[in-house]
């Protein structure tokens, strides 16, 4: 059993873990981090975009930005496409290991303690105490707190076991890091031949490489190579056998993210954006409350599910409606026919929409519930409506 005695241990180091740590180790705590693998950031399946807003919430040096956004190209199921562009920087692309790395060290120089290579097998919330076993390079340790923050990706059998749910719904992300030709600006594709339900990119990170990814909600792996191999084909992509990774993203959100002594914050939450997947931000939003509720509470000596619910309210007024509203959109979206999407392209070029919705104040690459609001607003689907008449007497003749 680990002879210290901690304040709180954080599992994972993945940005929302260790930037929790760092903001409870800068509140006097002590505070230990542990993470599975040999280092912060390795292996990770991620494109690394980020907004500016969430570039500087997390005060990271620009030495980890790879490319800088402010222009992006979207294609049709038919290979047509429309492309956006602002004269300001929307996005940074961020190196994923040396981002995580980064704040895994400010969480260090505030007195965080960090183990790596140590894979937790099982969590105990106890009366006065919390007690989590890890296999600490193949040695069994015992760490005690008094209290934990699960920061752990999405694992729903740990938050099942410790009677918080599980989020039902996710998809499948896959990426590969590629060779390019002459891609200048992120690519993104909208059609169910190529991610189900959701959509691929293409995303330069420098002169010559590139990140291709596919979010769908099965067969993740088998899309991405058929992408790979169509950008190959046209020339966009030198080299398409390159190596895969995977990831299993959230959808929706842990029914109950708050017990005795315990919070879960990021992706275990399903603080996930869900028009785009992404999670750092929305995960670090989640590790600033979840720091700011359990610092109090330690200091009140009560950590109680009743005084940590406190957390829960705070992040679901934050940002559930955000999630919320993505989340149906991106079910509307799903059930689109490739047809209809096409439709829905010559809708937004017709009508200029999209050009509209970027010089709207409601623009915004976090928030995106103002957007798709606005966007009904607009009357998009009240413009998709002789199209839906079209279809009907078909519709009909076939029955």
């Amino acid at each position: 059993m680990s002879s210290k005695f901690y304040d709180v241990i954080v599992v994972g180091a993945g940005p929302a873990g260790s930037y929790a740590a760092y903001e409870l180790a800068s509140s006097g705590h002590s505070v230990a981090v542990l993470e599975r693998k040999s280092a912060p950031g390795l292996d990770v399946c991620c494109t690394g975009i980020i907004s500016t807003e969430c570039f500087d919430s997390f005060g990271v040096s620009p030495e980890v930005v790879l490319a800088k956004v402010n222009s992006a190209k979207f294609f049709s199921p038919s290979g047509k496409w429309f492309s956006l562009k602002t004269e300001k920087v929307q996005a940074y692309v961020v190196d994923r290991a040396s981002f995580d790395l980064a704040i895994a060290a400010k969480a260090k120089t505030q007195g965080a303690d960090y183990f790596l290579s140590s894979r937790v097998s099982d969590v105990a919330i106890n009366r006065d105490e919390v007690q989590i076993e890890a296999l600490c390079s193949r040695l069994k340790e015992v760490f005690r707190a008094r209290a934990v923050v699960l920061a752990t990706g999405f694992k729903p059998k740990l938050t099942q076991r410790l009677g918080m749910g599980k989020i039902k719904h996710f998809l499948i992300g896959a990426q590969a890091v590629v060779e390019t030709k002459h891609i200048d600006e992120v690519e993104v594709y909208f059609s169910q031949e190529v991610a189900p339900s959701f959509f691929a990119w293409l995303v330069p990170t420098s002169e010559d490489k590139a990140s291709v990814g596919v979010i769908s909600s099965y067969h993740a792996r088998l899309y991405l190579k058929k992408l790979l191999a169509s950008l190959a084909s046209q020339g966009k992509v030198i080299e398409n056998e390159v190596e895969i990774r995977q990831k299993v993203i959230p959808l929706g959100t842990l029914p109950q993210t708050y017990g005795d002594r315990v919070l879960v914050i990021g992706d275990a939450a399903g603080q996930v954006k869900p028009t785009t997947c992404g999670g750092i931000y929305f995960g670090h939003l989640g590790a600033q409350m979840a720091a700011e509720v359990l610092s109090q509470a330690l200091r009140s000596d009560d950590l109680t599910a009743t005084r940590l619910s406190h957390y829960q309210k705070a992040w679901r007024a934050k940002i559930g409606r955000e999630i919320s509203i993505g989340y149906r959109a991106r079910q509307l979206y799903g059930k689109l026919s490739d047809q209809r999407i096409e439709q829905i392209f010559r809708v937004i070029e017709s009508y200029g929409i999209a050009e509209s919705l970027l010089k709207s104040p409601d623009s915004s690459f976090d928030w995106h519930s103002k957007q798709i609001l606005a966007a009904l607003r607009r009357s998009l689907f009240n413009k998709l409506s002789p199209l839906r008449r079209e279809e009907a007497p078909r519709a009909k003749s076939r029955d």
